[in-house]
């Protein structure tokens, strides 16, 4: 592995959680990881030990075999021959672009210098921008001359922080996808940190959730959102809701058992042994959630939020659950209205129910008083 994170541990005095807990992930060369997870979750803090900007209290850190990190070694930040691009860019306002992107390789030759700026910012899309200054560029042409600046002393890993959250929203997801064209081109290494999930969808081979310090799951998009690890990540990732359902296993096939009716035919499910009288959670998907008049099951809509092609509808059934639906947008339903849903479910995935807060106060009240 070209990057390795191993049982990582960083602590900020003052405070009694760490900021990073126990942390471990790798990354092969010339793969692009992304950390995303809610603010204070730890991302940032873990990017700034990678770079050498806080020192490892637990664990280790190793790039291209070499250890950079533990409790007893750090390797300053200047000698890990690591990028950085960050969130406001850094780019000096009073040189143009082409010093700018030269900025980090003075020690080269003039005419070798000159080479290089050329070639990477051919390789970001502006190769005519050098005697243009920054202001006169557009945020995202900005970024793209700070990717270059970072690319250009052919770093070993390279380190993005949050790069597109002073763009447009619309911007920000088709940028994402050129730098992804952009580090592959380049044969880069990276580890980049949003809190945007259509971002780190947009670049990531690998994609890390973390929260309160913790990784919850280190994978690549598709098994984040099928697949999720934890509650956590299944609530983080995508829109969804948990059921409560029961598993069944009758004439050799698993049943599950939901407000929506039974889903069957199922690929993957854990078998009823796997929950307490077969009693769990499912997380039911808002692509999971069709709308269809004939379906016999009716859901009133509570919310609904335009995306262009679809709505997003929260739904209310009868006995008082809560779902939510993708609705192809020339279904423009009104708030209240009750409309036909089936479920067309097909990766089930289950977490132990959780017991309701009431249930829970009850619970400890009762046990107070024994």
């Amino acid at each position: 592995m070209f990057l390795e994170v191993s049982q990582l541990g960083v602590h900020y005095s003052g405070r009694t959680r760490p900021a990073v807990d126990g942390v471990s992930f790798s990354l092969q060369a010339g793969e692009i990881g992304v950390l995303i997870g809610p603010s204070g979750c730890g991302k940032t803090t873990l990017l700034r030990a990678v770079a050498g900007l806080e020192r490892a209290q637990a664990g280790t850190i190793t790039l291209a075999q070499q250890l950079v990190s533990s409790p007893a070694i750090h390797t300053p930040a200047e000698s890990r021959r690591i990028g950085m691009v960050f969130q406001d860019y850094a780019l000096f306002p009073h040189l143009d672009v082409a010093r700018n992107v030269g900025f980090g390789i003075t020690q080269l030759p003039a005419a070798q210098r000159a080479q290089r700026i050329e070639e990477v910012l051919t390789l970001v899309g502006l190769p005519n921008a050098g005697k243009r200054f920054p202001h006169e560029l557009s945020g995202g042409q900005q970024q793209r001359v700070a990717l270059a600046r970072a690319l250009a002393p052919a770093p070993r890993l390279l380190l993005l922080d949050e790069p597109f959250s002073n763009l447009d929203v619309d911007l920000r997801e088709r940028l994402a996808h050129e730098v992804r064209g952009i580090l592959k081109a380049a044969g880069a290494t990276a580890l980049f940190v949003t809190h945007d999930q259509l971002e780190a969808f947009a670049i990531g081979d690998r994609i890390g959730v973390m929260h309160h310090g913790k990784l919850h799951q280190w994978d690549d998009a598709y098994a984040l959102y099928h697949r999720p690890a934890t509650r956590f990540v299944a609530d983080f990732i995508g829109h969804g809701v948990f059921a409560p359902a029961r598993i069944e296993q009758r004439a050799g096939k698993v049943v599950v058992h939901t407000a929506l009716g039974e889903l069957t035919d199922l690929q993957e499910c854990p078998l009823p042994g796997a929950y307490a009288d077969g009693l769990c959670d499912v997380l039911l998907r808002a692509d999971d959630i069709v709308h269809d008049d004939n379906a016999p099951a009716r859901a009133q809509i509570m919310r609904k939020a335009f995306r262009g092609s679809e709505f997003l509808y929260t739904l209310q059934l009868a006995s008082g659950e809560t779902l939510m639906a993708h609705v192809p947008s020339h279904h423009d339903h009104a708030l209240g209205e009750w409309i036909g849903i089936r479920a067309e479910v097909d990766h089930v995935v289950t977490f132990s129910r959780e017991t309701p807060p009431e249930e829970a106060m009850a619970g400890a009240g009762s046990q107070s008083r024994s």
